[in-house]
């Protein structure tokens, strides 16, 4: 029997593909034939799991893959939600407080997760699988350094000492001043790494598109726009944001390179031959989104208390 609200969906079917000059019935046929969809075949099941190709038989390699794996598709979500704030038809703290309250959840949970990896894997399996990773390094992560084009003013991207003299420059002269740029440099003479010469190779261009993009609908440009009443609701949210991106996050990789790769009386370097030491800690770099949220005092110590100072 075809009830009223059936036939009523029939007919807006209808019309909805006479729009596209297509026949509803040939649709309703592709129905009747089509298999049911199953769980695996939604999400790709047995894509995502021959996505893991260890450069060695080393076991605890697949953990170290598959840990940054889901990091990326963290970062992916974290980019989704930022675009939906900063290309929002009208932006109100409701927009803010949904998407902010989603990117903290995620960060909140690979902070408190990289403990599996770092736990996770026997330390000397690791120093064996890492020397087949080179000059592959996490310092890599695009999608890490689009989330900080898109947080905020591409000239609080760049370290503190240079920033009055990029006030007024275009956009690529700030990005070819970005803070990570001397992350990845050799530890005995200063040059670019490999791995950085492959990551600027790949990345500048597009991150010199999305900083455009981005100019005037960052996290930063669109909390400035919104009334007093909606920024007192946010401002806690994008303060904790700030937190776990430039204090939190870093200073989880920094115990994970401590743990790994400090070895008495010298250091380990890292896979990428970057200066670790000196890049990862977050009161060195002292990276702020948002820094008209912070006190003095707390821009100052920026990074201290969390690494127990």
């Amino acid at each position: 029997m075809v009830t009223t609200e059936i036939a009523d969906k029939i007919k807006r079917l209808e019309e909805k593909y006479a729009a596209m000059g297509q026949n509803l019935s040939s649709y309703l046929d592709g129905l009747l034939y089509a298999d049911y969809l199953t769980y695996w075949d939604y999400i790709q099941l047995d894509v995502l799991l021959n996505l893991q190709h260890p450069r060695t038989p080393i076991p605890d390699e697949n953990i170290f893959i598959i840990y940054h794996q889901i990091t990326e598709l963290y970062f992916k979500l974290t980019l989704q939600a930022i675009e939906q704030i900063g290309f929002a038809p009208e932006r109100t703290a409701a927009v803010f407080t949904t998407q902010l309250k989603r990117i903290n959840n995620y960060f909140r949970n690979l902070i408190h997760s990289f403990e599996i990896m770092v736990d996770g894997m026997d330390k000397d399996q690791f120093l064996q699988f890492r020397m087949a990773l080179l000059p592959a390094s996490g310092f890599q992560s695009g999608q890490f350094r689009m989330i900080e084009i898109c947080s905020t003013r591409l000239v609080n991207l760049v370290y503190e000492p240079q920033r009055p003299a990029m006030e007024n420059s275009d956009l690529k002269t700030v990005l070819d001043s970005i803070y990570w740029r001397s992350g990845a440099t050799e530890l005995a003479t200063g040059k670019k790494t490999l791995t950085l010469q492959q990551f600027e190779k790949k990345y500048m261009g597009p991150f010199l598109q999305l900083a455009t993009r981005y100019e005037g609908c960052n996290l930063q440009a669109a909390y400035r726009q919104l009334s007093d009443a909606d920024k007192a609701i946010v401002i806690p949210l994008l303060k904790e944001y700030d937190l776990n991106i430039n204090v939190r996050w870093p200073l989880m990789h920094y115990k994970s390179a401590v743990r790994y790769l400090h070895k008495k009386p010298e250091d380990i370097a890292a896979t990428g031959g970057t200066n670790w030491q000196q890049f990862l800690p977050p009161k060195n770099k002292r990276i702020v989104f948002f820094p008209e949220l912070w006190t003095e005092e707390e821009l100052n110590n920026w990074g201290k208390l969390a690494m127990g100072e």
